[in-house]
């Protein structure tokens, strides 16, 4: 089950900072809302993650799901230009998160 609150806490990250492109640096009520209530909903996963994974790895995981989510969806999203070499290194990032999983 931590590993399922782990991802549910990453994947709000991602929310919350893709939202908070939105807010316009919190000037937009709904936009701010929403990415304080995102906020809260992934440090409340986290903090469940780790009652059963380590915390290095725990913060590691969090912080590459939410670094690589944002940076795919500001790519869609918000038509962020990407060089190859920035792909190649969130793919980097991906790994070290899949490793990290499977090697805990």
């Amino acid at each position: 089950m931590c590993w399922l609150y782990l991802l549910i806490a990453g994947l709000s990250e991602i929310g919350w900072a893709v939202v908070m492109k939105y807010s316009e640096g919190f000037s937009k009520l709904l936009p701010s809302f929403f990415t304080i209530f995102l906020m809260l909903i992934s440090f409340g996963f986290l903090s469940l993650a780790l009652k059963g994974i380590p915390l290095g790895t725990a913060y590691a995981v969090w912080t590459g799901i939410g670094t690589a989510g944002t940076f795919i969806l500001g790519i869609f999203l918000l038509h962020e230009s990407v060089s190859v070499l920035q792909g190649v290194c969130v793919l980097s990032i991906l790994s070290g998160v899949i490793g990290l999983k499977f090697l805990s």
